[in-house]
């Protein structure tokens, strides 16, 4: 069963009661999980002052490299200090495939100031909702998931060999010759997951138990694809779901031999894996505060007529500070493989009603109920943070409240051909390096509503994976100029 008991202050140690040991976890600038098990006494001792976590897992990449260049979070001068890391109880969940251990997730704070410190990703998601929600609105957001799975080849001990195998794997043999978990193209596909039923049908359970449940799973096109959509919350409670269904995935994947991959475009010619955002403001009694009462019957944009002043104003903001965030929308070299003309991936500044096309999907009657009107963010890929994108959501689109901005383009005509000469946005970073210049410079617009302290931070994050990038040396490269030049 799920964990939905609201857990206190007053009343963990009773909940607790029967544990040894409790596992805590905060999501690093990438979406990792990093954290530790601990003893249920040391925990309960922890619960409201927090504890000492050290600062370097805000000061290292992906693979615990210190940054070439050392932020302010975490660097030689401040000694690589300890962080505050205060549990949140509110995150109270058992994990069914590690015996019902109890996990709670956890926020980082300044230790002097006591403040969130400016990389901590629930942080920042926090303090963008915050806004909304002294206005009177609460921000209610889904998610959606695709991501390939392969299966390292060879006899191996028991699945968790099986699962570590792939990276020995691939130090001496091509990603391409990883094999997939099933061949072939067969999306929406209702015999394939009997391939792997065991597998496919203990992620369904484990993520309804992790409090992290789908509401849609199936294959996708592409081998050894799946897709999830997770069941919508409010949009802080989804973050937290969206980097849980991950972690349940990779742990059910290493119990059966698989590697779970979420990166934006594991194979070349093949469909990239999306991690689409959807995005609503509630009013206080629960209505839909981005549908209009009645039709407007003189429209700007006949796409518009059913959305509400409220929801134009929220677009206009997506729409205007788009080419600006894009390093949290796409954020590692790969993710701009993706985000490539006539892949189903937008490239514009572009939006439209039901159009898939799009960089932002307009969903509002007639095609949907008010009460399901959206926005459904199309840029970002799999290997996203939900935490910073659904935070970078809330912060451009309440922007454009603030300011009563105007939408800048025309919608996307259905047909029209994304980034032809007829689609008027403007085109999206072609790569990391031209979308960090875009987010870094003094007069972004994620200055603006994220601050220069987590800017300047997020940035030197992204120069770094710039730099190895441009200092690998690759398969192509070799191939092409080994014998020739």
């Amino acid at each position: 069963m799920s964990s939905q008991v609201d857990v206190t202050a007053a009343n963990v140690a009773e909940v607790l009661k029967d544990d040894r040991v409790v596992k805590v976890a905060g999501v690093d600038v990438d979406g990792q999980l990093r954290g530790k098990l601990m003893q249920k006494k040391k925990f309960l001792g922890i619960i409201e002052e927090g504890f000492g976590f050290c600062s370097v897992i805000f000061g290292w990449d992906q693979h615990d490299q210190t940054y070439f260049r050392e932020l302010s979070v975490s660097n030689k001068e401040n000694g690589y200090r300890d962080l505050v890391a205060i549990p949140d109880l509110r995150s109270f969940r058992r994990i069914p495939w590690e015996d019902n251990v109890p996990f709670f997730l956890l926020s980082f704070f300044d230790p002097e100031t006591r403040a969130p410190i400016c990389a901590c990703p629930r942080g920042l998601l926090k303090t963008a909702a915050a806004k909304a929600e002294a206005a009177g609105y609460r921000a209610m957001a889904g998610a959606e998931f695709e991501f390939y799975q392969f299966r390292a080849p060879g006899d191996h001990a028991s699945p968790e060999r099986a699962a570590s195998a792939t990276a020995s794997f691939l130090q001496s043999n091509k990603p391409d010759d990883l094999p997939a978990l099933t061949e072939g193209m067969f999306g929406y596909s209702i015999t394939r997951p009997l391939h792997n039923q065991d597998y496919y049908y203990g992620i369904f359970d484990a993520c309804e138990q992790f409090r992290c449940g789908i509401e849609g799973w199936h294959t996708e096109s592409g081998p050894g694809v799946y897709e999830a959509a997770l069941q919508f919350d409010e949009a802080k409670e989804m973050a937290d779901k969206a980097n849980l269904f991950k972690y349940v995935v990779k742990s059910y994947g290493i119990k059966h031999g698989i590697t779970p991959c979420f990166m934006a475009k594991p194979r070349q010619g093949l469909p990239g894996n999306s991690g689409h955002m959807h995005m609503s403001l509630v009013n206080a009694d629960g209505s839909n505060a981005f549908i209009r009462d009645t039709p407007d019957p003189n429209p700007q944009y006949p796409d518009i007529a059913h959305l509400s002043d409220l929801g134009r104003h929220f677009l206009a903001g997506l729409l205007v500070g788009l080419p600006d965030i894009m390093p949290i929308f796409a954020p590692t070299i790969n993710s701009y493989k993706r985000l490539v003309e006539n892949f189903w991936a937008p490239v514009t500044v572009s939006w439209g009603l039901e159009h898939r096309a799009a960089s932002i999907r307009l969903i509002t009657p007639p095609t949907a109920s008010p009460k399901a009107t959206r926005f459904e963010v199309r840029v970002p890929g799999a290997d996203v943070n939900a935490h910073l994108v659904l935070g970078a959501i809330l912060a451009l689109g309440w922007r454009g409240v603030e300011k009563k901005l105007e939408i800048p383009v025309p919608p996307l005509s259905k047909g029209e051909d994304m980034g032809g000469a007829s689609d008027k946005g403007v085109r999206l970073a072609k790569s990391l390096k031209e979308a960090v210049a875009t987010f870094a410079r003094p007069d972004s617009v994620a200055r603006e509503v994220f601050g220069d302290e987590f800017v300047d931070h997020f940035a030197g994050t992204r120069e770094h994976e710039v730099r190895l990038f441009e200092e690998a040396v690759t398969d192509w490269e070799v191939r092409r100029y080994i014998e020739t030049v």
